[in-house]
């Protein structure tokens, strides 16, 4: 067979059920080949959607998305989703074409290194050499990109290797299993807590990888210890919980910040140092921390361990729970009732513009607890991650390791085809819409039913957030924007524009039973943003 079909074989051994990408003149082969597969190919309009949907498709599955681009500038174009989904550890397979290998060694028509391009944003970065090593390279990069952390792996297949013959095979798959906890330092963590005054969890993104919610719940309701989540993490203890204190995240002292400044022992489960940093909430010298994940801390001085188990998470918890002392109530019973109570405050409010809170609020209301709301970036992201009442793992995707502007319109396409039974919704300000709503056609033409609610300020919302509270003015930040609901009409999808504050709701109710592309133009209070930063700034501890 030609080494593009040995390629398309090799995919569909990984279970591949979809590739996203854009075709060129060096990947002509491999198009073709795909013509035979079972494979669906999901013709994007930007390389970039392609690579961001990749990236949500392998959060949600936790099976590497699959993402390709020709050579030169469609490659170039996939960078920034490549290096979205490498700092977020989302499984991901990028492929490139690329020339012919007699070229390579000069200056040559759109030619790059892409190797070298890609290996600083991956976790391997490859070139197909001979045909021989495609069943080699394919099974090492799957196993690479969904091994723990997971992360993008980039394959380069030049053109003319693609059109040879070969008589390989695939290779059987493996996947190693966790290490078990060691029991020593699982006895020297379950002393440290049973010891502990006011001990806290928080809770990172490993704990949905490694599928360790039920455990953390069992954990923390078995020793009787509160949980905050970090913006990735949110879901993995239901907010409805009554030892769940919300979100951290926020580059300010937040009410749950109280929390954490209180602990004495501080045990973080699955916590990843790329989403918030230890020197916004580690104040306290003598706080003890403990490290549960399926990797060794990053080497930090605010991230001193006193104790780390480097196992299956899941496992971990449920023996250190084992030998591990209940604690009596730790006295936050008042600052979880001041925090319930924040998030619920503005839910009648009647003001137009709607303020971010009421936002959500009715959000949340209109959505099952087990659909799915993909953030994009910016103010509205900060205000997804503190107030949106997430209930299920993986029900609200956050960029917040790269944190890029652009993922949440080919987020929520590939969101609805991971978990069709869902209602997807991308919440989007006006300006990350902007940077990928060619992805909107793409929705239509292959009729994916989503919606996308854009948070309207014309601004640079979460800049202008910053700027006036570091300098008291602003630069730069404003722009206009076309009118959302004639635009959404001349893609084929359906537009609504709110225009009292009372409207959302039943909008976002009837977007639902419309079942196709809808877009919802809501514009937004962002003066709530520095009233938060105000109150924060005055803010005394309800402990």
């Amino acid at each position: 067979m030609k080494a593009a079909q040995l390629f398309v074989h090799c995919l569909e051994n990984e279970g591949v059920e979809y590739i996203f990408g854009i075709p060129g003149e060096e990947n002509l082969d491999l198009m073709d080949a795909l013509l035979d597969s079972k494979i669906q190919f999901i013709l994007t309009r930007h390389e970039q959607g392609a690579a961001f949907m990749a990236d949500v498709y392998g959060r949600l599955t936790g099976r590497a998305g699959v993402c390709l681009s020709t050579l030169g500038p469609g490659a170039t174009n996939l960078v920034t989703g490549v290096a979205d989904a490498n700092m977020d550890r989302a499984p991901v397979v990028a492929i490139a074409g690329q020339a012919e290998t007699n070229r390579l060694h000069k200056e040559s028509h759109q030619v790059l290194d892409l190797v070298n391009l890609f290996e600083p944003i991956t976790k391997y970065s490859t070139q197909i050499l001979t045909p021989d090593i495609i069943p080699e390279v394919i099974r090492k990069a799957f196993k690479v990109a969904q091994s723990e952390k997971p992360g993008c792996c980039f394959i380069d297949f030049p053109e003319n290797l693609a059109a040879m013959e070969v008589d390989k095979r695939p290779l059987k798959q493996q996947s190693p299993l966790p290490p078990q906890p060691n029991a020593f330092k699982v006895q020297q963590a379950a002393d440290i807590i049973s010891e502990a005054e006011y001990p806290i969890i928080i809770a990172g993104n490993g704990v949905v990888r490694s599928q360790a919610s039920e455990a953390l719940e069992e954990f923390a309701s078995k020793l009787n210890i509160p949980v905050a989540t970090t913006f990735m993490a949110k879901g993995v203890l239901s907010c409805a919980h009554e030892l769940s204190l919300g979100t951290v995240g926020l580059q300010a002292h937040d009410y749950i910040s109280c929390g954490i400044d209180r602990a004495d022992v501080v045990i973080c489960v699955g916590y990843d140092i790329v989403e918030y940093h230890p020197h916004l909430w580690n104040h306290n010298p003598d706080c003890k921390l403990i490290h549960i994940d399926s990797q060794a801390a990053e080497v930090d001085e605010h991230y001193i361990v006193e104790a780390g188990l480097i196992a299956d998470i899941g496992e971990s918890l449920n023996q250190i729970a084992a030998i591990s002392k209940r604690h009596q109530s730790a006295n936050y019973q008042s600052l979880k009732s001041h925090i319930d109570a924040h998030l619920s405050a503005h839910q009648d409010d009647s003001s137009f513009p709607l303020k971010p809170q009421k936002i959500l609020h009715d959000l949340r209301t209109a959505l099952q607890p087990e659909d799915i709301v993909i953030s994009d970036v910016g103010a509205h992201k900060m205000w997804v991650a503190r107030l949106y009442q997430t209930l299920a793992p993986n029900t609200c995707i956050i960029s917040n390791g790269f944190a890029s502007m652009g993922i949440a319109l080919p987020g929520a396409i590939a969101a609805k085809l991971a978990k069709p039974a869902q209602t997807a919704v991308a919440v989007s300000g006006d300006a990350g819409f902007l940077m990928n709503l060619q992805e909107l056609e793409t929705a239509v033409r292959l009729n994916i039913p989503l919606i996308i609610l854009i948070w309207n300020d014309s601004e640079y919302g979460l800049i202008k957030w910053k700027q006036m509270n570091q300098f008291g003015r602003e630069s730069h930040i404003r722009f206009t924007n076309p009118d959302f609901i004639k635009l959404a009409d001349a893609f084929g999808a359906k537009g609504y524009r709110i225009e009292s504050a009372d409207a959302l709701l039943p909008t976002l109710q009837q977007a639902i039973k419309d079942n196709c592309v809808v877009l919802i133009d809501c514009p937004v209070d962002y003066s709530e943003n520095l009233k938060l930063t105000e109150e924060l700034g005055q803010l005394v501890c309800p402990t």
